[in-house]
């Protein structure tokens, strides 16, 4: 019986290393001369997360150094928030029948990228939200977006990192009330949705802006069943389109959100 739980497992890892690959071949991607860019804030003491929670990320060294036996040994224990650092949020996170982050379909969670690049009015408006606008004049240039394509904005915000002041607009601990980071707008998440687009990603802390009180993105998105993909970096290295991406987050049963590791792959 054990042998046969094992051959159907490994059966079920192939058919999702085939529901990846066919489709990044079909497309002229070779993964083997793929250039891969880490998308990922590293977690440590200086990891940002949300101004409200009391509790961020702690490293305790459970054992390092020679065991009675006389080999070396190290291990650690960790804790940390769901929502900081390069992470998921699942649709539940704002949507009481949303998806949780261990019941995420994993093929959601790989996909051709488009990145969608507002630095330039970032930098002239810190509370900048991206914008209908903004998406068709993408599409104008690139093409109309396809389903299930993942959908990155990117602000510049990563450069900030890990500077809290810079990157949030304010350090007041305790306090959200007084944020400033550009993301994306409520239309233009609208306007994504109905491109059959499920996984949308950025720069910075939210995706939804700074000041954002009643977090209208996060609803919008929840209700939808739509992933958000909060801080990541390195959007400056990818393409407006080619690159695929794989966001694959640590897979919590019931989880609202969870770190994740974040890559694309980039046509060479």
């Amino acid at each position: 019986m054990l042998a046969i739980r094992r051959i159907t497992a490994l059966l079920g890892l192939a058919a999702v290393l085939l529901m990846v690959t066919e489709p990044l071949r079909a497309q002229g991607l070779d993964l083997a001369r793929a250039r891969i860019v880490d998308l990922t804030h590293a977690i440590d003491r200086d990891t940002i997360f949300w101004p409200t929670e009391t509790k961020t990320f702690e490293l305790i060294e459970e054992h390092r150094g020679l065991t009675k036996r006389g080999f070396f040994y190290a291990a650690n224990r960790f804790c940390l928030p769901e929502h900081g650092g390069t992470h998921i949020d699942a649709p539940f996170h704002f949507a009481k029948q949303g998806t949780m982050v261990g019941a995420l379909p994993i093929e959601r969670m790989v996909g051709p990228v488009a990145v969608i690049d507002v630095a330039a009015k970032a930098a002239a408006d810190a509370d900048y939200t991206l914008s209908v606008e903004d998406v068709t004049t993408w599409e104008g240039r690139h093409g109309r977006l396809s389903p299930g394509t993942i959908v990155l904005l990117r602000t510049g915000w990563s450069s900030r990192w890990p500077d809290k002041r810079a990157y949030l607009g304010d350090d007041t601990p305790g306090d959200a009330s007084h944020l400033h980071f550009p993301s994306f707008g409520v239309e233009a998440v609208r306007l994504l949705i109905e491109r059959g687009v499920m996984v949308i990603g950025v720069d910075t802390a939210s995706i939804d802006n700074g000041p954002s009180k009643d977090f209208l993105v996060h609803r919008l998105a929840g209700a939808a069943n739509v992933v958000g993909i909060e801080n990541l970096t390195n959007l400056e290295q990818l393409p407006a389109t080619g690159a695929w991406v794989v966001a694959l987050p640590m897979k919590i049963a019931r989880g609202t959100g969870a770190p994740a590791r974040v890559i694309a792959l980039v046509p060479r």
